[in-house]
């Protein structure tokens, strides 16, 4: 730390990434990307749109915008997009989190929140997941702070139902309400349907997770037209041109491509499902997902020593030292062939104990 850093950032806990390896060193389950590869016309997509990369991107995404309506329902002046769902979060933060209201958010959640809560020096509540690891939703109820809500959750994989979010809305009107909907394409269901009711809604997403965008940095903010003209103007005071060129031509050509991507996210539930099953006859408590993952813990085994075995057999997944969750070990999934190498590691790991 140098003597130059603002002292307000200087007990800063910075955000802790998924360990990035060599490409092809690991098979890769610790931070739930996409596990297929793109649609075939994305690389031709990408090829012409580096003809261009002298000059700037479109401020107004204005053909990203037009076919994420054909596959979201919205698009125009109720429609950001933002350098994926990380920024769309910041900029949330620093449009709606002043003195007067500061934020609130789960103890056991995204680790962002509470980065981005002290990065722009707003106060903060943290409110504890209940015994289960579930969001008890009357907990937002009343709270006069913008509210931020994983929906699912990451990293426990559960979701509120629409009628739980729109109580909270309802008991929340003098306040926005966003929720992550990071997730929500492996969950059935979206809050998307409520936009028409409640002018405090704002939901955001990404590209990463469902549509394989991870690299190319694609997240989007949809809500009402003042409130995104709110955010679009914190946005152009910040980086106007944070969607570049090539991440909106191979957006525009994945939305395009919408059918296929829909039937790897159904086979990619379908994996989970079963892999949850698997594991469970293996004696881990699983907790039911509704994400791209899977949140575990042996009934006997520690989950530091599964990491670590996992890990010295080229299989890396994700473990939290943190209170309560330090026990449980997050797992992305991938193909239905890695996940049975998975299997396999973990019954001849947990064969060793006994």
């Amino acid at each position: 730390m140098s003597r130059f850093l603002d002292k307000r950032l200087s007990s800063l806990k910075a955000y802790i990434p998924g360990e990035q390896p060599k490409l092809g060193e690991f098979i890769k389950l610790n931070t739930n990307e996409f596990p297929y590869p793109p649609a075939k016309c994305v690389f031709e997509s990408a090829s012409k749109a580096v003809e261009n990369m002298n000059l700037y991107s479109d401020l107004t995404c204005k053909e990203l915008k037009e076919r994420f309506k054909d596959v979201f329902g919205y698009g125009g002046n109720n429609v950001i997009f933002t350098n994926g769902s990380d920024d769309a979060l910041y900029l949330c933060f620093l449009t709606f989190c002043g003195e007067d209201c500061g934020a609130a958010f789960a103890d056991i959640t995204y680790g962002f929140y509470s980065v981005y809560a002290d990065l722009c020096c707003v106060d903060k509540q943290i409110i504890p997941l209940n015994d289960v690891f579930a969001i008890n939703h009357a907990d937002y109820f009343g709270l006069n702070k913008t509210i931020f809500i994983a929906n699912p959750n990451a990293p426990t994989g559960k979701r509120l139902s629409n009628n739980q979010i729109e109580e909270i809305l309802i008991n929340n009107r003098d306040n926005i309400v966003v929720i992550d909907e990071a997730y929500t394409a492996f969950s059935g269901e979206s809050c998307v349907e409520l936009l028409p009711k409640y002018d405090n809604l704002v939901i955001v997403g990404t590209f990463s997770k469902s549509r394989g965008m991870a690299g190319a940095r694609l997240g989007y903010i949809i809500t009402s037209e003042d409130i995104a003209s709110d955010l679009e103007k914190v946005k152009f005071s910040i980086n106007p041109y944070n969607v570049n060129s090539l991440t909106q031509a191979v957006g525009t050509t994945v939305l395009e491509n919408n059918d296929y991507y829909v039937e790897c996210i159904n086979e990619i539930c379908k994996t989970r499902d079963k892999f949850s099953e698997e594991l469970v006859k293996l004696g881990f408590d699983v907790i039911p997902s509704k994400a791209n993952f899977v949140f575990a813990k042996h009934n006997s085994i520690s989950g530091k020593y599964i990491f670590e075995e996992l890990k010295k057999r080229k299989i890396l997944i994700r473990r939290f030292d943190k209170e309560r969750i330090d026990e449980y070990l997050r797992i992305s999934i991938g193909t239905p062939e890695q996940m049975q190498i998975v299997i396999n590691a973990l019954a001849e790991i947990v064969g060793g104990i006994k």
